[in-house]
């Protein structure tokens, strides 16, 4: 009798030892930080007791000199994985397709309306919303999201109480582009390619790189559809290709710092608001 006592109590006191791995405690970390590779029981505890913060990337796929065309979904991608942790933030899965303007000549560029893409990211940002998060940091990887991602934006601020913070990563860098590249940057320029090349080096084809007759510079009260070229530069004369994988490493360090930063600011302001 008194065996069988003793092996009851045993077993008792072993079965919360072999079901405890099973959940996530306090002190853990998630497995990982992709959204799209959590069970729902993960995300249930995690979200929103442990986390509030998710990063939403979203690109297009377009011409980008002799990068690949879906830079503007690579960059972004990687910025937010590279981002999530010292957020304490999980990663949606991107939106791929953004609003193209002078580039859908090219091969391979394509995109869709920008309501479409407006209507999507709301949508996106709602559903996020929903499961638990209070802060959406959208980490935009091409120009002309912007307009239709901010109204998406901020309809879902005025119709909730979700955060949304919506960053174009270029154009809150052009001081490190400067500082690295001694240059202005472009579209496919220096700064962009530099990204890839730091992300997968094995995707920028420096030998098909031609020079300045594979680039146009911006300029104001001139438009031609197409665009000739599918490397665009701010400044005549500068934001040409560098295929330095130091200076690359370098850039992109610094760039996802300063969306670090930048974000860590916004959500500690709208903290200490109680916003």
């Amino acid at each position: 009798m008194k065996l069988k006592t003793c092996i009851v109590v045993f077993s008792a006191l072993l079965a919360p030892a072999v079901a405890r791995p099973l959940a996530l405690t306090a002190q853990s970390s998630p497995s990982t930080r992709h959204l799209t590779d959590l069970n729902w029981m993960e995300v249930g505890e995690l979200v929103p007791e442990r986390m509030s913060t998710v990063l939403l990337p979203v690109g297009t796929l377009e011409a980008h000199g002799v990068a690949p065309n879906g830079s503007d979904i690579l960059v972004p991608d990687s910025m937010a994985l590279r981002m999530a942790a010292d957020l304490d933030a999980l990663v949606a899965p991107s939106i791929n397709y953004g609003v193209n303007t002078g580039l859908d000549e090219f091969p391979g560029t394509f995109g869709i309306p920008a309501d479409v893409l407006r209507r999507t990211a709301e949508a996106v940002m709602r559903g996020l919303h929903a499961s638990g998060f209070k802060n959406i940091i959208v980490l935009n990887g091409h120009g002309p999201n912007f307009e239709p991602l901010n109204q998406a934006a901020e309809d879902v601020f005025k119709t909730t109480d979700a955060r949304v913070l919506v960053i174009n990563w270029w154009s809150v860098t052009p001081d490190i582009t400067e500082d690295v590249f001694g240059t202005q940057g472009g579209h496919a320029g220096n700064n962009e390619t530099a990204a890839v090349l730091a992300l997968r080096p094995d995707l920028v084809h420096e030998e098909r790189y031609e020079g300045e007759e594979q680039t146009t510079p911006f300029t104001a009260g001139m438009q031609a559809w197409p665009f000739p070229s599918s490397i665009g530069l701010y400044a005549p004369g500068q934001g040409f290709p560098d295929f330095d994988p130091d200076k690359a490493e370098r850039y992109f360090d610094l760039v996802v710092a300063r969306m670090l930063e930048i974000s860590r600011d916004v959500i500690a302001k709208w903290n200490r608001a109680g916003l």
